[in-house]
């Protein structure tokens, strides 16, 4: 039991330090005072490892499947969408708001009280693997970009995350919604953090 928590507790470690982000435009002090964020997310242009698009990955991989099993790679495309709302938003968004404990700045999808909207535009998915024996961490980038909602045009600051690299505990992510919702997931901790100590 023991050496299972040590090898959790390192492979947390390693995903936050592989995280990078590098600010794109504007600075983190724009977002001083901000309390509230509509959050919108986007994934057009989706770049997937060895796949020249989305479209071929998810073609290639309802092949495979439907060769196996009649209907199972509609099944696949299905889940491949339905992950977004399902895992990888709410992740997003549930790790982003424990990160403040008196809730002084929030997300949420649909958010009328808010005045500016966050946007999550996902440039990089990586789903990995775990089928038992071998795993693979899941892998995102992102840019998330802030700006008022009457103005969507002017960008008030935007940021790229590369290499947010999502595991479930003591490896029970065996469905590829879960690995990529905690990319999400660590990606909005990191967010928060930075927003905490330099939004000042």
């Amino acid at each position: 039991m023991k050496k299972l928590l040590l090898i959790a507790i390192l492979l947390v470690s390693t995903t936050i330090q592989a995280q990078k982000s590098k600010v794109l435009e504007g600075d983190w002090k724009n977002l001083k005072g901000i309390s509230a964020y509509n959050l919108e997310f986007e994934y057009e242009n989706l770049e997937i490892p060895k796949y020249d698009s989305e479209e071929d990955f998810l073609k290639d991989k309802m092949a495979k499947r439907e060769e196996k099993e009649p209907g199972a790679g509609e099944r696949f495309k299905k889940a491949w969408f339905a992950d977004r709302e399902e895992h990888y938003e709410p992740k997003f968004a549930e790790s982003f708001n424990k990160r403040w404990d008196d809730k002084e700045v929030v997300v949420g999808r649909d958010m009328a009280s808010a005045d500016y909207t966050m946007k999550i535009q996902t440039t990089f998915l990586y789903p990995g693997y775990n089928v038992g024996v071998m795993r693979q961490n899941s892998k995102v980038d992102a840019i998330i970009s802030v700006y008022k909602n009457d103005a969507p045009d002017t960008i008030l600051f935007s940021v790229k995350y590369t290499k947010a690299e999502g595991n479930a505990a003591f490896g029970n992510d065996y469905d590829s919604g879960v690995r990529v919702g905690e990319a999400y997931a660590k990606m909005a901790k990191t967010f928060a953090k930075e927003l905490s100590k330099k939004a000042k």
